[in-house]
Order: C-alpha cells, then structure tokens, then sequence
C-alpha cells in the first residue's frame, strides 16, 4: 500500500497542512481506511481510485473521525501528487459533491501551483451564534455570523484584527458539541487576511491550512461588500501550529448571487513510503 506525503498550501518543506496520498487504494481493505488515517493522524487522508464519473481519479477523503465528501487541502495535494506522472495540466478529481477540476501550473517538470473550482456553497443563518461567539471567549463578530455547506459545514466569523484571530483560545468541548463540523475565524484588510479553522468534532482541533474553508471566506466578504467579486485574497494560516501557510481564494459573483469560487496554493512532495500488512483473515 504506497502512500506519498505531502504539504500543502506552502512551497516550502514541513510549512502547510500534511497530507498523506494512497495513490491506489484498490486493494486496500475498506475496514483499513479509517486506521490508516489514524495512523497518521492528519487532518485528512485521501485514498485514490480510478474514476467512476468523467473524472481522472477518483478520491476518498477521511478525517481521523470519520469520511467526509469534500476538504480543500486533499484535492489539491491529490492533484499535485497524480498530475506529475499523468502529464495532465488540467486534472479533474471526483469527489463525493462531484468532480473538482485543478488547473496546475509547473516550471519544467516540478508542479509549483494548483488552483481548483469549489462548488459553490449554500449559505444558512447559524442559530447558535451567541453560543459559538462565547465558546470562542466571547468575541464579537463584525458581520453576521453564518453558515457556509460547501460539503462541509463551516461557520463564518469575521473578527476585528488579525491580533484578535492570533489570541483566540476556544473551548474545544463545546465547539465540538455545536450543530456544524468546522468554525473559521478570519480578520484583515484589502486583500490580505489571517484565518484560524476549528473542527475538534472532526478530530481537528486546529487546522493549518483549510482549502474547504478559504473559498466560504472570499464569499462572506463578498456576500456583505468588503471585497468585489473577482478579487484576489491572499489567506494566511497555521502560524500558531508551527505550519505556516497561504492560500488564494476568489469569489465571483454579487452580494445576491456567489457564481464562481476559486482556492489555490502551493504544494510539495516531502515523502514516500508504503505500509506491507497481512489483509483481515490472512
């Protein structure tokens, strides 16, 4: 069972979110799936399989809790880690909301970007905002406090400054208790952001770095006029886990109607192993 590491949303070595690749999982036993990303204990594992719906691969996507149909940072390691030896520059990836295209980019053979088109989320009124604000210590939010299900259900809390996203210290019991799976928190100005992702009832009590997470953000702004639509927004990330990341995010569309959105970055193969068990029963 040959897997590949990598990071992702970096350029840069042991910076990013890791990820772990099993680039054909054919024959791996289903009950396997969940201890092997345990195993590892990233914030996801994508298994590989070949396409059943149009796509070039088809992956499955799994948090140290549970299967889940969608997460930014596993499409795009996927596709950086497949693209290479399948000399595409354009790689679809089935997933469970459908296929994912990422266009990527290289300098001679080594793919140096990825960008994928998100589906594009359905927004809800989050009910439990007062509950979610004081589970996160209280803070204010400066837009409303929304619920983003782009195949994962993230809260949308604009904060003040990037000073306040950098000192948060939330309750992960009660996080993890509340009606969604994942809590982003984001402050910044023009372009530039600084975001934090919480998903302690995912096994993530922080993330760091959230493809999933950063297309909702470029939308919420959009949504409520802060930025216009097509705007490139540069997401940073996972400083307080020791992983620095970026992360592009565009939203296109009006404060009515979100048409298109876009997450890209960077990703780097880091390195490749593989796992000789006996299968259950042998």
């Amino acid at each position: 069972m040959r897997y590949v590491l990598a990071d992702v949303f970096t350029s840069t070595p042991f910076g990013g979110n890791q990820l772990a690749v099993f680039t054909d999982a054919r024959e791996i036993p289903e009950e396997w799936l969940q201890p092997l990303t345990r195993e590892f204990n990233f914030s996801e594992t994508a298994f590989v399989y070949p396409p059943t719906a149009g796509g070039h691969v088809r992956i499955r996507i799994f948090t140290p809790r549970a299967e889940i149909p969608f997460a930014g940072h596993p499409v795009l390691g996927a596709a950086v880690v497949l693209a290479g030896p399948l000399q595409l520059t354009e790689i679809v990836i089935e997933t469970g909301v459908g296929n994912i295209p990422v266009t990527v980019e290289r300098e001679g053979p080594k793919i140096t970007f990825g960008l994928m088109r998100q589906p594009v989320p359905e927004v809800t009124a989050f009910a439990e905002a007062e509950e979610l604000a004081e589970a996160l210590g209280g803070v204010e939010a400066q837009l409303p406090i929304e619920l983003y299900d782009n195949g994962i259900t993230h809260v949308m809390i604009r904060l003040e400054d990037a000073a306040t996203v950098a000192n948060l210290e939330p309750d992960m019991g009660r996080l993890a208790r509340l009606p969604h799976l994942a809590t982003s928190c984001f402050a910044g100005s023009g372009s530039t952001f600084s975001t934090r992702m919480f998903a302690p009832a995912l096994g993530v009590p922080e993330d760091a770095a959230t493809g999933s997470a950063a297309g909702p953000v470029a939308c919420h702004l959009l949504r409520h006029g802060e930025v216009e639509s097509g705007q490139e927004l540069t997401l940073a990330q996972g400083e307080q886990l020791g992983r620095p990341s970026e992360l592009t995010a565009i939203a296109h569309g009006s404060a009515t109607a979100i048409e298109d959105v876009v997450v890209g970055g960077s990703a780097v193969v880091v390195s490749r192993g593989e796992f000789k068990l006996l299968p259950p029963g042998a």
